[in-house]
Order: C-alpha cells, then sequence, then structure tokens
C-alpha cells in the first residue's frame, strides 16, 4: 500500500502533536458543554466517542481517498456556545441534540450547494492569509508566555529546536518534543490523570424539537462554527496550497462535516468542522518536505481519532497527563514556519497591507462580538478597510 512507503517519523510527530494540542486544550470546554445539558459520565463518554469517531472518518477516509492532508476537528467555539446556552437555558440532552441536527442540516446545506466556498473565494489572498496568521499567532505568543511558570522547559524547548533547524530541519518539532518529554519525566512533572482502560460505548438520545432550543443552541452553534472554524480551515488550506481545482474539495468536504454530525448528533457530536491550527500542522513542511506525502500525517492523525474514540477515557486520560506549558510551547514552536509564510502573504503586497493588517490584528485579538469569535470579524474589518481603499479605484 502506498501510505506505508510513504509515511515518515515527521509526519507521525505532526499529527501526534495535532492531536496532543487537539485534545489537552479544548477537551474541558466540551466536558463543561456536555455537564450544561446536565449529561451523565456515560453520556460524556458518549460525546467524546462520537466526536473522535467522526472526527477520525471525516479526517482518514478523504485524505486517503484524495491523497490530501484534510482535517477536520471538533468545533471548540461551538463547544464555548454549548456551555454557555446550557447554562442559561435550561435545556434538556434531548433538545440540544435536536439542535445540534438542525445546526448540521444548515451547514449541509451550505456545503452541497457550495455557497460557503464561493464566499471564501472572493476574499483576497492577503486577507485570507492574516486571518490565519492571527488564529495562530495567539498559540505562537502562548508559547512565550508560558516560560512564565516553566522557564527552564520552555528555554530547553526553544533551545532545541533553534538547533535542530539548523542541523536537521525536517526533524526538529520531533526532536524537540523528545527533548521536551525525557526533562519533564526526569523531574516528575506529569500531572496525575486517571487511566480507565476499556471500551467506550455510545449512548443514544432522542431528539426533542424545540423551537427555542433551536433559535437559541442550534443557529449560533451554526453561525460560530462556520465563522470561527470552517473560515480559518479554508484560509489554511489556501496557505499550504491545496486550494484549486486539483485541490482540496471544500465544499465536499463540509458537506461531509454535517453529514456526520447529523448521524452523529444523537451520540453527542455536536459540530464537526474543518481545522485550522491542526491542520497548520499537518500540511506544512514540518509534516514533509515533499507535499505529495503530507496526507499521511492526516490519515495517521485520523487513525488516532478513532483510538480515543474507541478507549476515550484512558486515551484521553494520558493526553491530559502532559504538563500545560510543553502543550502550549510544542505548539508555538510547531506553528512557526506557518506563521510566518502567513504573515509574508498577507503583507507582501502594499495595496493590501493594512488591511491585511487590520485583519491579522483584530483576529489575533480574540474580541467576541454578539456571540461570534475574531476570526469572522478580522475578515470583517479587513475586507471593509479594503473597500475603503480601493473603492472607485481603476482595476
Amino acid at each position: 500500500m502506498r501510505f506505508f512507503k510513504d509515511v515518515s517519523l515527521s509526519s507521525f510527530t505532526a499529527d501526534f502533536v495535532a492531536v496532543l494540542v487537539g485534545f489537552t486544550s479544548s477537551v474541558a470546554i466540551v466536558f463543561q458543554a456536555a455537564l450544561a445539558f446536565k449529561a451523565t459520565p456515560e453520556q460524556i463518554a458518549s460525546w467524546m466517542w462520537a466526536l473522535s469517531i467522526g472526527m477520525g472518518l471525516c479526517t482518514l477516509v478523504p485524505s486517503l481517498w484524495l491523497r490530501k492532508p484534510v482535517m477536520v476537528a471538533w468545533s471548540t467555539p461551538g463547544a464555548a456556545v454549548l456551555a454557555a446556552a446550557g447554562l442559561a437555558g435550561g435545556y434538556s440532552m434531548a433538545q440540544a441534540v435536536a439542535a445540534f441536527m438542525a445546526s448540521a442540516a444548515l451547514v449541509t446545506v451550505f456545503g452541497v450547494t457550495g455557497w460557503f466556498e464561493k464566499l471564501m473565494n472572493r476574499i483576497p489572498v492577503a486577507i485570507a492569509s492574516a486571518l490565519l496568521a492571527g488564529v495562530l499567532a495567539r498559540f505562537g505568543m502562548q508559547a512565550f508566555v508560558a516560560a512564565q511558570t516553566a522557564l527552564p522547559l520552555v528555554l530547553l524547548m526553544l533551545g532545541s529546536y533553534l538547533l535542530c533547524r539548523r542541523w536537521s530541519p525536517r526533524y526538529a518539532v520531533v526532536s524537540t518534543l523528545a527533548i521536551a518529554i525525557i526533562y519533564v519525566a526526569s523531574r516528575a512533572q506529569f500531572t496525575g490523570a486517571e487511566v480507565e482502560f476499556g471500551l467506550t460505548l455510545p449512548v443514544f438520545t432522542a431528539p426533542e424539537f424545540s423551537w427555542t432550543a433551536m433559535v437559541s443552541i442550534g443557529v449560533p452553534l451554526f453561525v460560530v462554527t462556520m465563522a470561527s472554524q470552517n473560515l480559518p480551515g479554508v484560509a489554511a488550506i489556501q496557505a499550504a496550497g491545496y486550494a484549486g481545482p486539483d485541490g482540496i474539495p471544500v465544499s465536499k468536504i463540509i458537506t461531509l462535516t454535517g453529514l456526520a454530525t447529523l448521524v452523529l448528533a444523537p451520540f453527542g457530536a455536536f459540530a464537526l468542522c474543518l481545522s485550522a491550527i491542526t491542520a497548520a500542522m499537518c500540511m506544512g513542511p514540518e509534516a514533509h518536505e515533499d507535499r505529495s506525502r503530507r496526507y499521511t500525517a492526516a490519515v495517521s492523525c485520523g487513525v488516532i481519532y478513532l483510538v480515543i474514540g474507541f478507549f476515550g477515557a484512558a486515551v484521553t486520560g494520558v493526553l491530559t497527563a502532559f504538563p500545560k506549558e510543553l502543550v502550549v510551547a510544542i505548539a508555538g514552536l510547531a506553528l512557526l514556519g506557518t506563521i510566518g509564510s502567513g504573515l509574508s502573504l498577507a503583507l507582501r503586497d502594499e495595496s493590501h497591507r493594512e488591511p491585511a493588517l487590520i485583519t491579522f490584528l483584530v483576529t489575533l485579538s480574540g474580541v467576541t462580538l454578539a456571540g461570534v469569535g475574531s476570526a469572522f470579524w478580522g475578515v470583517v474589518a479587513g475586507a471593509i478597510a479594503l473597500v475603503i481603499q480601493q473603492f472607485g479605484r481603476a482595476r
């Protein structure tokens, strides 16, 4: 099989870092969202099963089929919306499931019709690149903020990364991660985690349709998922050079995520979407120097997601045992190249430089207005600035 010929240590490391960052950075928000709807421990485990199985299949199958790195994740901003809506509205789990299905149906419509992809194609490259750089730059900043609480570890990782980038760029991330793990293990700094071995069993919840739940949960979940997740997700695809007729079919992948969410929603999959942060890790040169072989990182990532789905409690316990500083530091270092490339593309064209810079700064700010995250407002601000500057000028 071609996959086994194309896979490499660097691609496997890229997918491991992506899974590590993806789970440890947001799994607590997913737990809070489930608890907001009074979920039982069995239902919380089912949520992790459904989300992991959905992410695994939607990442693994298209990546193998297209031989392109397709990365799908759960909607972290969506989980935050659910946590707030569940506590404020007092909705039941059954009503929440119906809202998940309504949101998934809207995502499917936007995928089938191609409306979202057409909208993204009208956004200038400079704005899209600035959007991606702004989303990722927050992770880059957190890598150095971690020095406040773990200075020796961060300095060790930074020094290891810089030396490895000079002598062996392809294995810089894997070498840095290995050195960090050895250092943390030698100092017994892994946090205590409850590891429970056994298969995770899905729990079915029949949907109970409620108009108030649809408006209060379903619509905000759809808007946030499209604006704060799929928008930068497409930007990541464009920045990595996988857009266009021969690239990743964005509309079909969005349709796939919508259908997968629709099927898995009764088991707890609230929103599957395109990934931006983990996609940047698996689509860049750190995954593999050969672009045609980077799909192996996404395939491996999909396999790990499936393993987490079937053995969710045990694997999640192991992943969350890593110190927070190690996770944010390795994420920031792994994304440095993509952040630099995004800024370079965003600021290259002088006529688009200021609108792109506005997009970058608004996105980086993390501002949330009307429940919608900074990724959406960054694009809006950049587009307004571009229109004001370019309106009336000759093409």
